[in-house]
């Protein structure tokens, strides 16, 4: 198992593979200075070859987790089984374009040996919170969002762990933009079940998303964040990393030194390894030894 989180400026986009499967967890594609949606689409390429991807997950309807176009992109070169969102409604053009091209492709397989799935998840809509029948190498168990909570496109996001089953597999926990008012609500009821090696940081390492119960409740090996090089919101904020550091035993950024880096996370004995690697112009056979599993 690893986990490819791509460099798509100020977004998230990442892969993960388990054995011969795969998932994919949201969809930003920009177009800036430093990265390239053809840059992004060469590297998922060359990850997920020879691996069939179960499912895409979308974590928010904001453009910076699910863009369109990316959303489209995916589901036509992938083709995966099926595809899951928070249930709730965002009243935007973003959202309106993500269904749009959700029901494209639930129209074109129509019919099909391999009919396109949609999961809208929200807990209390749920008869389990772990879903087992998305994929035979892993499963994923989720804790977001809930209606008591969503009170903000932020606290609708979904938070969930995917789990490898084989053995090279360990539990990655996905976050999305989740708040701290959340974030307090999982803790009290589900810390005691939120223990993950590996943990992308909420809110692409904002403060607003930065709970330390949560962290230690967590208790991550290793922490991933998704941040723009010289973003707005200068993601991530220290005060982040310092809780962050105050647990875990790695910390990456994509946008570490000023320079926007894919980072790819294996188990590597009883420890974690991440290894970044930079989108190469022109080339067709970026980073293989990188993403080779």
């Amino acid at each position: 198992m690893d986990v490819l989180t791509l460099y798509v400026g100020q977004g998230a986009l990442a892969g993960i593979r388990v054995s011969n499967e795969g998932i994919i967890v949201d969809a930003h594609m920009p177009e800036c200075d430093d990265v390239t949606p053809e840059d992004i689409r060469q590297v998922l390429s060359v990850y997920f070859r020879g691996t069939a991807v179960r499912g895409l997950i979308l974590t928010s309807f904001d453009r910076d987790h699910a863009h369109p176009a990316g959303v489209d992109w995916i589901l036509s070169k992938f083709t995966p089984d099926w595809v899951m969102y928070p249930k709730y409604f965002k009243d935007t053009d973003c959202t309106d374009e993500v269904f749009s091209a959700i029901q494209k492709h639930e129209k074109r397989r129509t019919g099909t040996a391999r009919p396109l799935e949609r999961r809208s998840v929200r807990l209390d809509r749920l008869e389990s919170r772990e879903i087992t029948d998305l994929g035979s190498s892993f499963s994923i168990e989720i804790f977001s969002p809930h209606i008591e909570d969503m009170d903000c496109s932020n606290n609708c996001s979904i938070v969930a762990r995917i789990t490898g089953r084989d053995s090279t597999g360990f539990s990655y926990l996905v976050t999305g933009d989740t708040e701290t008012t959340r974030w307090e609500a999982i803790n009290r009821l589900f810390g005691h079940q939120l223990a993950s090696d590996v943990m992308a940081a909420a809110h692409h390492g904002a403060v607003t998303g930065t709970h330390p119960k949560i962290i230690c409740a967590v208790n991550p090996n290793t922490v991933l964040i998704s941040a723009g090089v010289a973003n707005q919101f200068d993601h991530p904020r220290g005060t982040a990393l310092l809780a962050y550091q105050a647990v875990a035993n790695h910390i990456w950024a994509t946008n570490a030194g000023g320079v926007g880096s894919n980072l790819i996370t294996r188990l590597d004995g009883v420890d974690f390894r991440t290894t970044p690697f930079q989108y190469t112009t022109g080339s067709a056979a970026i980073a293989y030894r990188s993403l080779q599993p």
